[in-house]
């Protein structure tokens, strides 16, 4: 196949104006928030916290609208066997948005956080939260790696181009303008990226639907022509795996940085809630064309396309299947709108990851556990390099490694293990504490790894219930590979055995040390009674009197800036009341 020069010069334009956009929204909001006293740092971090409902509702549905959502939606709905009823992402990641944004987004908002892992390092101290920045850094690494990867095999399907140059390209531009602008960046690219996609993809459907070679998809909705309803359904013995990996994407898809960074940089708590709601009507709309593309694939006469006569599943390319209909269905100039589109999803994804990645690391890990006394510049430098190496990791693993899809699925598992039940546990359970998020931590962690992991090849030690041998065809090679389903909800089961260890933990350690069952020496971890100590106290307040009286106290009215000072007031170590909670935090915020 031959290099497409209209292709190429359709690429050209969309990545200059991506970051003719990202670079005017750098210097359009250059000095926002920080004549209102905010830091430089915070002001990259989280925008100022004045991102209206246009802007915030693009960005935070261009989060969630990535290459793996409009690629993955539309492979689901082609594939035999599976078709719409097993595409879940739809429909779990928009209740996802909802649940946010009823429970979780006005608690983050109206305290004033900055990053998801603030409540816990307030809570559960500094090193509980470096331990939950792994599994929140492997999420956003491995979800940035993978839709790089499936950047690159798009437009090695649409242009015949370099699939390495195109990938680091795409990562250049994204890594620049975030870098340059921080938030304002992303959030600005993202409404030109999501209305790419959306113009994109709809201008693609007709002539796609219109082609000789698609038979009628209201027709194989029902019926078998040449592969078995597009609908789908699902068995009675996959019902269990289908509500575990539809709570996963609902639940799962609360506990990422990407999503709490759109929702602390919204103007005020109640915008927060409102932005959650807009971008889950906003996922399922966008969702659309994908759900069409694929019930195209799925009615198609292969043999009378370019493609050949053997199908994309055939062939093992069902993962393919967009890109694989905007090249054989339709026009040129089509498919190159198509792939624009295509490229938007990758980058307005891989933009949020890196930038939430490195968030996380400048503030919570450098700032809160190793440099409390680190300037306004110096997190900005940090933040500046962690942007440009996180981003240089993804574009690598996107390269170099065949099994990235499969790091990216156990990651995501691992979020909703360990850190959904650890969330809920700081924001609505009063009085647990870092021994029971320790146990949680760990009990989440070896039942989902126990479970085992197909796309990486690892093997279960831990076989639940209803567990079964299946094999895989490999059509071209004819190689048959083994491997065990876990049909039992056992994803979900290893969250609610975090959360009630976590609890039980909690108040048993609680219980132990505060009736003098345990000496009081034993509490290594500052978490129930030494939780006053002066380097709990220093690390939430900067109090250096080593004389002055928890009663004597009066309470601080913090301001929205970086500094230790402004951070948190954690009213929980710094009361004698044995009933403070995360809920006694400052709620006057706003």
């Amino acid at each position: 196949m031959a290099v497409h020069a209209e292709g190429i010069v359709a690429i050209v334009i969309f990545y200059l104006l991506i970051l003719a956009v990202g670079i005017w929204a750098a210097w359009k909001n250059k000095n926002s928030g920080v004549s209102e006293g905010q830091d430089r740092s915070e002001t990259i971090m989280v925008g100022g916290r004045d991102i209206g409902l246009f802007v915030g509702g693009f960005t935070m549905t261009a989060t969630w609208v990535g290459g793996g959502y409009i690629n993955g939606t539309a492979e689901y709905v082609y594939l035999p066997d599976y078709g719409l009823a097993w595409a879940q992402a739809p429909f779990g990641y928009a209740l996802s948005l909802v649940v946010g944004g009823l429970f979780f987004a006005k608690p983050m908002r109206s305290r004033g956080y900055v990053t998801m892992l603030d409540p816990f390092q307030q809570i559960y101290g500094k090193r509980m939260g470096g331990l939950l920045f792994i599994p929140a850094l492997m999420g956003e690494i491995f979800w940035s790696a993978a839709i790089l990867s499936a950047l690159g095999a798009t437009l090695s399907v649409i242009v015949d181009i370099d699939i390495n140059m195109s990938v680091v390209i795409s990562a250049l531009i994204a890594i620049f303008y975030t870098l340059v602008g921080g938030l304002y960046s992303v959030a600005y690219t993202d409404v030109v990226q999501l209305f790419c996609i959306f113009l994109g993809l709809w201008v693609s459907v007709p002539f796609a639907l219109s082609n000789p070679a698609v038979s009628s998809i209201s027709v194989t909705a029902k019926e078998a022509v040449y592969q078995t309803p597009w609908l789908g359904k699902i068995d009675s013995a996959d019902t269990w795996m289908w509500i575990d990996n539809f709570c996963l994407l609902m639940l799962g898809g609360i506990p990422w940085q990407v999503y709490f960074q759109r929702v602390l940089s919204a103007s005020s708590a109640t915008y927060a809630q409102v932005l959650s709601f807009i971008a889950a009507a906003g996922c399922l709309v966008m969702a659309v064309p994908s759900v069409l593309i694929g019930a195209i694939g799925a009615s198609t006469d292969w043999n009378q396309t370019t493609y050949g006569a053997i199908s994309p599943k055939e062939k093992d390319q069902s993962d393919m299947i967009l890109p694989i209909v905007l090249q054989h269905l339709c026009p040129p100039w089509i498919s190159f709108f198509g792939l624009g589109a295509v490229s938007a999803a990758v980058m307005s994804s891989a933009d949020s990851s890196i930038l939430s990645a490195s968030s996380m690391f400048a503030r919570n890990i450098y700032q809160l556990a190793f440099r409390q006394s680190a300037t306004d510049r110096e997190i900005v430098w940090v933040m500046r390099i962690t942007i440009f190496v996180f981003g240089a990791l993804a574009t690598a693993m996107a390269l170099l490694t065949g099994t990235v899809y499969g790091l990216w699925y156990l990651s995501s598992d691992l979020v909703y293990v360990i850190i959904f039940p650890q969330l809920l546990s700081v924001l609505f359970i009063k009085g647990t504490n870092t021994y029971g998020s320790v146990a949680g931590y760990v009990f989440g962690l070896l039942l989902r790894i126990g479970g085992g992991e197909p796309y990486l090849k690892l093997p279960p030690f831990i076989y639940y219930p209803g567990w079964v041998q299946q094999v895989k065809i490999h059509h071209l090679t004819g190689d048959m590979e083994y491997f065990i389903q876990q049909r039992f909800p056992f994803k979900t089961v290893s969250m609610l055995a975090s959360f009630l260890g976590n609890v039980a933990f909690s108040y048993l350690l609680k219980y132990l040390f505060e009736s003098g069952t345990l000496s009081h020496k034993y509490d290594f971890m500052d978490a129930v009674v030494s939780k006053h100590s002066k380097e709990i106290m220093d690390k939430t307040t900067l109090v250096s009197n080593d004389n002055i009286i928890l009663s004597e106290m009066a309470p601080v009215k913090t301001r929205l800036s970086t500094s230790l000072a402004g951070t948190f007031t954690n009213t929980e170590a710094l009361s004698d009341d044995e009933e403070s909670s995360p809920e006694s935090l400052n709620n006057d915020q706003e």
